[in-house]
C-alpha cells in the first residue's frame, strides 16, 4: 500500500482518475484501453501550390520514442503516421546543447537561436518579430490552443518578448498588445490576480473579446475574438481530469480563423507530453501523446478538405531520454525507460502535409522551420 501511495503522489495530484489501473506496474508500464480509429486524410492532394493557412503543432518534449509509444499504444496506428513528409530538427539553444522550451519555441517562432529561458528575443535580448506578428501585418488571423497556461514558455514565444520565461504576468501583458484572434488554454491568474492591480480579463472584454472560463461554454461563443482561459493555472493531465480540451479547442479555433479571407496561422501545443517525460512516467507520456495525435487528426481532416492549409508537426525538444524497452502492438502495452528527468539534446521529428510540405524533409535547424514557413506564406 505504501508503494502504491507513493506512485500516485509522484503524479501531479489534480484529481484521481485513469492512472489507478497502472499503479501496480509503477511508472514504467502502461496498458492502453482507449483505442481509436485512424483515417488517412492525407491521401487527398492539396489543390494549392502555396499555403494560404498554416497550422503549427508542437508536441512539447516529443521525440521519436514518444511518437512510437503512442503508435504502440494505439495498436500501430496514429494520424501522425499518415503524414507524407518527415524530417528532423536540431534543437540546441544559443547557450547550451540542451534547450529549454522557451529557447526551442523562440527558434521556431522567430528564426533566431536564443538563450535558455528567453521568450521572443535573440541571444542579445533584442526582441525579434514572431511568425504571429508577421502574419498579423499581412492581415492574417492568428490563434493558439494549448494544454498549459497561455503564458507558458511555448505559446508565450509566439506572442511575447521577455528575457525570462518566469515573467508570466509580463507575458500576459504582452499578449494584450498582440492582435491574436483566438487563444485557448490555462493561466487565468496571470490576467486576473496581478501584482500591478490590472484586471486583464476586464481589459480583454473592453477590447472586444468574448472571455470564457469553461470549455463547455466555447460552442456558445459568437464573438469575433475569443479568450478562453479555462483554468486558473495549469490544466490537469488528460488522464487525471482534463478531458477533451485540445481537440475541440482546435476544431473551434479552425472554425473561427478560417473566416478570414486573407488566411490564418494557428499554433497548437500538446504541452504535457513534456511533463510526462519530466516525471519519468510512461502512462503520462502515452495519454498526452494520444490526445495530441487525435488533435492532429482533426487538423488533417480540416486541411484535407480545405486544400490550402500547410500542417507542420514538430517538437521543441525531447524530454526524459525516453526509450521503449518492451510492449505489444497487439494489446497496446508500452514499457518505457528513462535516462534523465530533464530535456535531452537529441534531434526531434518534423512531419508535414499540405502545400509546401516537401520543404520539411531532411535534417534542419529548428530556426529553419521559421524561415520555410515565412517564405511559403509570403510574410
Amino acid at each position: 500500500m505504501k508503494r502504491a501511495l507513493f506512485i500516485l503522489l509522484a503524479i501531479p495530484t489534480f484529481c484521481f482518475g485513469q492512472y489507478t489501473h497502472i499503479v501496480d506496474s509503477g511508472k514504467a508500464v502502461y496498458q492502453n484501453t482507449q483505442f481509436y480509429e485512424v483515417k488517412d486524410y492525407t491521401a487527398k492532394k492539396s489543390k494549392a501550390t502555396k499555403p494560404k493557412n498554416v497550422v503549427i503543432l508542437i508536441g512539447d518534449g516529443m521525440g521519436t520514442s514518444q511518437v512510437y509509444a503512442g503508435l504502440i499504444a494505439n495498436k500501430g496506428s496514429l494520424f501522425l503516421r499518415t503524414m507524407p513528409v518527415s524530417g528532423f530538427s536540431k534543437t540546441n539553444s544559443a547557450d547550451d546543447l540542451i534547450t529549454d522550451s522557451a529557447a526551442g519555441a523562440t527558434a521556431i517562432s522567430t528564426g533566431s537561436k536564443t538563450n535558455n529561458g528567453a521568450i521572443g528575443v535573440d541571444a542579445k535580448d533584442i526582441p525579434k518579430k514572431t511568425l504571429f506578428e508577421l502574419a498579423e501585418e499581412k492581415k492574417l488571423s492568428t490563434g493558439l490552443v494549448v494544454t498549459c497556461a497561455v503564458t507558458h514558455a511555448t505559446p508565450a514565444s509566439f506572442v511575447a518578448h521577455q528575457t525570462g520565461r518566469d515573467m508570466t504576468q509580463a507575458i500576459a501583458a504582452d499578449l494584450m498588445n498582440s492582435n491574436i484572434d483566438v487563444f485557448i488554454g490555462g493561466g487565468r491568474d496571470d490576467f486576473e490576480k496581478r501584482k500591478d492591480g490590472r484586471n486583464l480579463l476586464s481589459e480583454l472584454k473592453s477590447n472586444g473579446y468574448d472571455v470564457i472560463t469553461r470549455m463547455d461554454s466555447l460552442p456558445f461563443t459568437n464573438g469575433n475574438k475569443i479568450a478562453a482561459l479555462v483554468h486558473e493555472n495549469q490544466p490537469p493531465p488528460f488522464a487525471l481530469g482534463r478531458g477533451e480540451m485540445l481537440t475541440p479547442g482546435t476544431a473551434f479555433a479552425l472554425s473561427k480563423l478560417k473566416q478570414n479571407e486573407h488566411g490564418f496561422m494557428l499554433l497548437v501545443e500538446g504541452s504535457q507530453i513534456d511533463w510526462g517525460g519530466h516525471d519519468n512516467h510512461t502512462g503520462y507520456i502515452v495519454t498526452e501523446m494520444l490526445d495530441f495525435d487525435r488533435t492532429i487528426g482533426e487538423v488533417l481532416k480540416f486541411a484535407s478538405k480545405d486544400g490550402e492549409t500547410l500542417v507542420v508537426v514538430t517538437a521543441d525538444h525531447e524530454t526524459g531520454g525516453f526509450s521503449i524497452n518492451g510492449g505489444s502492438l497487439e494489446t497496446g502495452l508500452v514499457e518505457g525507460k528513462f535516462t534523465t528527468g530533464n530535456h535531452t539534446g537529441v534531434m526531434v521529428p518534423i512531419f508535414a502535409y499540405g502545400p509546401g510540405a516537401e520543404q520539411f524533409s531532411g535534417i534542419m535547424e529548428n530556426t529553419d522551420i521559421f524561415v520555410k514557413i515565412k517564405k511559403l506564406m509570403g510574410l
